[in-house]
């Protein structure tokens, strides 16, 4: 196996974005006479400020539209009368895996701090609750034998049916040709199949009982419990783990939303046009556009923006980072800006629910420990009841910490939908007495307790894309859609990015990545070019695209 460190470099498209931004000539250019043009980009999540900061760097001028908050799915929000508590409603966990990501993170100065997920050192200790049994571990040396046996089954049938172990150390060696013979392959065999599917009929999970799959969905391993996912495609389970996206992660001590809003703010004095001391805040006058609701082609092959109030201006390149529904539900889209192929992708995009509440409390009373156990008061939760994972964290003795009562996902998430947060809350307890009868959890709660369900926001409509069985060729369209060489007049100069339209949905790796991808489309539509020494993600495509099935 490889000493290097496992990143998301592919496995699809093999393309070290890390490298390419970090390095010394910069990513690209633009002819003179197109600095300073005006580049609409849809939606202030991570991927739209990564795109509006890099646009920025090279000399365009990116005009910013949000119609509810800047930072998308990096969403901390602040609990009320206290001072630097917050809860994270979106993105929360980083793994380090995800270097493009980080490398922003660096620029910002950004401090992180290892994420609290089930039987690492950062929780502390863990608490699995499943069927009314009740284990305690601070190690997976405390659990049962058939916790062993779950996750030994799981590391044999990932090696033996999926080559883990050698396709990894491809990626960690970054060897494209190795990856593509390997993971092309995958593709062939595994389009159609779910992530039940593969967990139901290995061998390493046939020989062992009902039970021990129940165990896989219920707790998993890394970051929790794996059965909301079931029925999605093996394939992106798959990318997921080998490129340790769920394991080795931290969290954004200022909250997630500090990187979006940090490259809002952040100054740069080696723009090619802006010259010195430079941000995208003082590009916009301090606010960004507001948002949305018609796209339209001109005559003249530029684009109308329209937004919320009418106002109409044009753009001769648009970047839409918008969850990809809303380019239907949301924004009345000129039908003739994409092909059919392309809609029929958008609008088969399938999103997961997801529901998470918390509560501020007095302090981390958890860390207490029974006098006569031993074991701390409360840990870090997963069980089969309506509360599903439970994260506590740890501001500091002198500071109010936060309990996210519930984190869930699809019909999990559905159970709380329509419900009050105070009924949210309720129920949680409830819940958690069980686990706990003698923590008394609701004497330490302070302030207003705060609630999300992504599927109700309108502006998000689910928590993060899950791609289906048969879903392959729907991505390949999507991510592939900045490579705009074939594309009839009509359909150039609008670009799509944004985790959705990436392999690793739900990971603010694949947002970044696609973000890049969409720079470097509108660079090449604006007559401009990446450096000879350190070509794009455009430039190497043919040599690593992704496998087209349709060929």
């Amino acid at each position: 196996m490889s000493s290097k460190p496992t990143t998301i470099f592919g496995p699809d498209f093999p393309f070290a974005y890390d490298d390419w931004i970090r390095h010394p000539d910069g990513i690209g250019s633009i002819p003179k006479a197109a600095q300073g043009t005006e580049v609409a980009v849809i939606g202030a999540g991570v991927s739209g400020m990564v795109a509006s900061f890099e646009l920025m760097k090279l000399g365009l001028k990116p005009v910013i539209y949000e119609t509810g908050r800047m930072g998308g799915r990096l969403r901390s929000e602040r609990f009320e009368n206290a001072t630097g508590v917050i809860a994270e409603l979106g993105g929360m966990r980083f793994p380090k895996s995800g270097t493009t990501f980080n490398h922003y993170t660096s620029l910002l100065n950004l401090q992180k701090k290892p994420f609290p997920n089930p039987l690492t050192d950062a929780a502390e200790s863990t608490v699995i609750d499943l069927a009314g049994e009740k284990t305690y571990a601070e190690s997976t040396s405390d659990l049962p034998l058939i916790y062993k046996e779950v996750s030994d089954a799981w590391d044999e049938a990932l090696n033996t049916e999926a080559h883990f172990e050698e396709l990894q150390s491809a990626i960690k060696e970054r060897d494209t040709k190795t990856i593509k013979q390997l993971w092309n392959k995958l593709i062939l065999e595994w389009d159609d199949r779910t992530f039940y599917d593969f967990i139901a009929t290995s061998p390493a999970f046939r020989k062992l009982s009902f039970r021990h799959r129940e165990i896989f969905g219920q707790v998993g391993f890394g970051t929790g419990g794996w059965d909301s996912d079931f029925r999605n495609s093996m394939l992106e389970i798959l990318r997921v783990v080998l490129t340790d996206c769920d394991v080795d992660q931290e969290l954004i001590v200022t909250g997630a939303e500090s990187l979006p809003r940090g490259l809002w703010n952040h100054t740069i004095s080696d723009s090619a046009h802006w010259g010195r001391d430079i941000s995208l805040s003082k590009l916009h006058d301090g606010a960004t556009r507001p948002g949305v609701t018609s796209l339209k082609r001109t005559d003249n092959n530029t684009i109308i923006v329209t937004d919320q109030y009418d106002n109409n201006r044009e753009y001769a390149a648009v970047i839409a980072t918008c969850q990809s529904w809303l380019l239907t539900t949301g924004v009345d889209t000129q039908e003739s800006l994409f092909s059919q192929d392309l809609w029929m992708a958008l609008d088969r995009t399938s999103y997961m629910q997801s529901s998470k509440t918390f509560v501020m409390v007095d302090r981390p009373f958890w860390k207490e420990r029974d006098p006569q156990t031993g074991q701390q008061r409360m840990s870090m939760t997963l069980t089969d009841r309506l509360t599903r994972g439970t994260y506590l964290f740890d501001n500091g003795d002198d500071k109010p910490a936060v309990i996210c009562l519930t984190y869930t996902w699809m019909a999990d998430a559905l159970k709380m939908l329509p419900l009050p947060v105070e009924r949210r809350v309720e129920l949680a307890l409830s819940a958690l007495s069980k686990i706990y009868p003698d923590v008394n959890i609701k004497k330490h709660i302070i302030g207003k307790p705060i609630t999300i369900s992504w599927e109700a926001d309108p502006n998000f409509l689910g928590a993060f894309k899950g791609a289906l069985p048969g879903h392959y060729r729907y991505n390949r369209r999507m991510y592939c859609h900045f490579m705009q060489q074939a594309f009839t007049e009509e359909q150039k100069g609008i670009f799509i990015a944004g985790d959705d339209v990436s392999w690793t949905p739900g990971w603010a790796e694949g947002a970044v990545q696609t973000a890049l991808n969409a720079v470097w489309g509108v660079m090449n539509h604006l007559g401009g070019q990446s450096d000879k020494d350190n070509p794009g993600p455009g430039d190497v495509f043919e040599s690593i695209k992704p496998l087209d099935l349709d060929k």
